[in-house]
């Protein structure tokens, strides 16, 4: 099996899907514009050949390197890169290359917010109102529908970027003044706990491996500032697993993971946020891996190569993210942390400063059966110090 990834070497973990497919004998193609001596050497290992590209937002580019590649090693199986930015590019490419997967008449219903919309409807999956809205008089009468708070945001667009809370007509005239000429959708606001429907799913349509995050707080209040933690649960409710099955079938998600967020609304129901059909963000799959004792990379690689996996689990632990950003004081420095915490650490690293704005610069990862001292954990590594008096 000839399988292209795009962009191996980043996000850094991606390296271990790449190594897994090698081991499982599946033939590894990356394509990238690192230089080769830059990549890490048990990502060069994994690969049978690298091919770089100038650009990756090349795609003409792209369209030699895949030529090439099926010149050198015959039919070209799948292509992927599990990486939200590049799902319409990798959509491009399995067009123009007949590779199994979502296409060009596909992937907009997982892309746009506003065709999420319409699966969620079919589905009788309730979800915010929402509407594209490209001009003033228009926002203004899904304002005067629905009421404030809105949600402004791009109807594509990858997590919270851009994502902004308006609370007034100033803040709405703000927004229509400074925003991006690309299409944006106005939401109205839903409030609740923040959680998700996340897993993997075999080339049947089943899905093989499921899990939930709950978060301590929203995305969007991190992006303004707020210190992100969030957990993985050691329960799936009822309504949760069977509202995500259905949607798994109603966007007809197969070989791959997905992440699918909602809100739990105070009268308890949950409305759909959006789908995403790669797993979650930032060290979310080594969080998997840590609160189940499995290896999520080689569960992937194995729906790729052989259809389904092997792999099972049955949810051991609560696995918990703190995160903490750059810039503030905190009452307990690094040292103290690891001293106080470290029976229930099992991995703390800087982040890039990509996800540094959603998840923090730094983070720790705690695990245990129980989740109140991960919560504990969570309070005092976040903590800020006090600020010193000044005579």
């Amino acid at each position: 099996m000839n399988v292209v990834f795009l962009s191996p070497h980043f996000p850094p973990s991606l390296y271990l899907f790449c190594a897994r497919l090698r081991e499982l004998g599946a033939t590894v193609l990356g394509v990238a514009d690192a230089p080769y001596e830059s990549l890490r050497p048990e990502l060069r290992k994994a690969l049978t050949e690298y091919y770089r590209v100038p650009d990756l937002h090349d795609y003409d580019a792209l369209v030699r390197a895949l030529g090439h590649l099926t010149h050198r090693h015959g039919r070209l199986d799948r292509i992927d890169s599990l990486n939200e930015y590049w799902l319409e590019t990798e959509a491009r490419l399995r067009t123009d290359f007949n590779i199994p997967g979502l296409r060009v008449e596909t992937i907009g219903r997982v892309k746009r917010k506003s065709a999420m919309k319409r699966v969620f409807e079919r589905a009788g999956v309730p979800t915010a109102r929402g509407r594209v809205v490209r001009t003033a008089p228009g926002a203004r009468d899904f304002v005067a529908e629905v009421g404030y708070p809105v949600i402004a945001k791009p109807d594509v667009g990858v997590g919270a970027a851009r994502t902004y809370r308006l609370e007034n007509d100033d803040d709405l005239a703000a927004f229509l003044a400074g925003r991006a000429r690309v299409d944006h959708i106005l939401e109205e606001e839903l409030t609740g706990e923040l959680l998700s429907f996340d897993g993997l799913v075999d080339r049947r349509g089943e899905i093989v491996f499921s899990s939930s995050l709950v978060y301590g707080l929203p995305v969007l209040d991190a992006v303004r500032g707020a210190d992100m933690w969030y957990w993985i649960d050691r329960e799936i409710a009822p309504d949760l697993a069977d509202v995500g099955s259905r949607l798994v079938h109603a966007f007809d998600v197969r070989e791959r993971p997905f992440h699918f967020e909602f809100f739990r609304r105070p009268d308890g129901s949950l409305a759909a946020l959006e789908v995403n059909v790669r797993q979650p963000g930032g060290l979310t799959v080594d969080m998997w891996n840590w609160a189940n004792d499995i290896d999520f990379y080689r569960a992937w690689a194995e729906v790729v190569v052989t259809g389904t996996t092997t792999v099972r689990t049955e949810r051991p632990y609560y696995c918990l993210w703190a995160g903490r950003k750059a810039g503030r004081s905190y009452r307990l420095d690094h040292e103290a942390v690891l001293g106080r915490y470290g029976p229930l650490l099992v991995h703390h690293e800087r982040m890039d400063d990509v996800f540094a704005p959603a998840i923090g610069n730094y983070g720790y990862i705690l695990r245990a059966p129980d989740l109140a001292p991960l919560a504990e954990a969570a309070s005092e590594i976040q903590e800020l110090a006090a600020p010193a008096w000044r005579e």
